[in-house]
């Protein structure tokens, strides 16, 4: 008798049209970031930055499954820690590839985290060697040596571990807060004592400072959108560190997505536009997703607090759980009681150089390396269980 083929079959597509609309509800239900994340990126003029792909898995010829990938060519000294950056832009004097690979990712560029969608009932462990070698297979195509399962879940890392010639690194870890019934008097009670002494005494001084008038829009209007935007550039210039980089079309775009919300903040004076947040409604859980400030307020007004104050009444609103606020600019996210989500990258380069030189390099990475907001939050609490990518 002839062998039987795989059950497991991979095909790539380069749309997010060209996949089944129930596929992706089934694979991508709330709270992850869904059809409607990637068709937003998709169609947001990214192409410069990215170029994107659905790898459409089948079992036995019936689809179960999406891993969205994109193709990047990335700074490495964007995600090394500092003293490791530096090392690497000596390296990249004598071999150029070192800082600077073109990557193909499975993930998103800016998801809350990476996902492998699966119907209901498929774990990861089944389909990954396939998955694996099909990436392979696409990354030699596209010329793109390294390849890159990013910002995954603790949850996946032992299976995404068992796979052949990769190694795994600590990425930047999510952050996310509970919100306690049965309402924003229970979120604050649930700080520690020094926080919410320390965060209702920026409120005082900041009401005092800036009255503010805050509310929740969809569909903001173009007068809107463009205050929006100007606020993002703002905080966006000030950010350390960026992978991507969105201009206004993304902006009108996400507009009209039904989970999209603008929380806004007005001076109660002018109506001028202080801070902004956008923000996605998932079932139970709300994510906060990209923030504007107004920097020429000052530093006494407070403006990333009393967002994430108005946020907090969002949320209850919805009725939600949780109130996500990923990676980067962990400092006040620990004033207002985030937890930390452990989020790992599992990576491998074809030449067998430098991925010696990476995986050195990899596993070497901690939170603590990765940013001193970091560093120092785990100095003051040694209690918190520290991830390894490694046993």
């Amino acid at each position: 008798m002839p062998a039987e083929g795989p059950t497991v079959q991979i095909e790539f597509v380069s749309r997010v049209a060209e996949i089944d609309g129930c596929l992706w509800r089934d694979c991508f239900p709330a709270p992850l970031e869904g059809r409607f994340w990637y068709q937003a990126l998709e169609d947001s003029g990214l192409g410069d930055q990215f170029m994107f792909c659905y790898a459409l898995i089948r079992k036995n010829s019936q689809p179960v499954g999406i891993a969205p990938c994109f193709l990047h060519d990335v700074p490495i000294t964007l995600v090394a820690p500092r003293p490791v950056a530096w090392v690497l832009r000596q390296l990249a004097r004598v071999i150029p590839r070192v800082g600077y690979q073109r990557t193909l990712f499975v993930g998103s560029p800016c998801a809350d985290e990476g996902t492998v969608g699966l119907v209901p009932g498929l774990k990861l462990s089944d389909i990954v060697v396939e998955l694996s070698e099909a990436v392979g297979q696409r990354a030699r195509a596209l010329k793109a040596p390294m390849i890159v399962f990013k910002d995954f879940p603790q949850v996946d890392l032992p299976v995404l571990k068992t796979l052949r010639g990769f190694f795994p690194s600590v990425s930047y870890p999510g952050t996310i807060t509970t919100l306690p019934a049965p309402g924003k008097d229970a979120y604050y009670r649930s700080l520690a004592h020094t926080q919410r002494h320390n965060l209702l005494k920026k409120f005082r001084r900041s009401r005092v400072t800036l009255p503010l008038v805050a509310s929740a829009v969809q569909h903001p209007s173009d007068a809107e959108l463009a205050e929006v935007f100007g606020l993002f550039q703002q905080t966006y210039e000030r950010g350390i560190t960026k992978f991507e980089r969105l201009d206004r079309r993304f902006f009108e775009r996400i507009r009209g997505e039904p989970t999209a919300h603008f929380i806004l903040l007005r001076d109660s004076a002018d109506s001028a536009l202080a801070a902004f947040m956008l923000v996605f409604c998932l079932g139970g859980r709300v994510v906060n997703k990209f923030i504007g400030l107004d920097y020429r307020r000052g530093e006494k007004a407070y403006l990333y607090f009393r967002l994430f104050d108005a946020a907090v009444d969002f949320a209850y609103a919805c009725h939600a759980t949780e109130l996500a606020s990923g990676q980067t600019g962990y400092r006040a996210k620990f004033d207002l009681g985030h937890r930390l989500v452990p989020l790992f990258n599992v990576a491998r380069h074809a030449n067998p150089l430098i991925h010696a030189i990476f995986r050195a390099v990899g596993t070497r990475i901690t939170w603590q390396t990765l940013d001193e907001d970091l560093a120092v939050y785990l100095r003051a609490h040694p209690e918190v269980n520290v991830p390894s990518a490694t046993p």
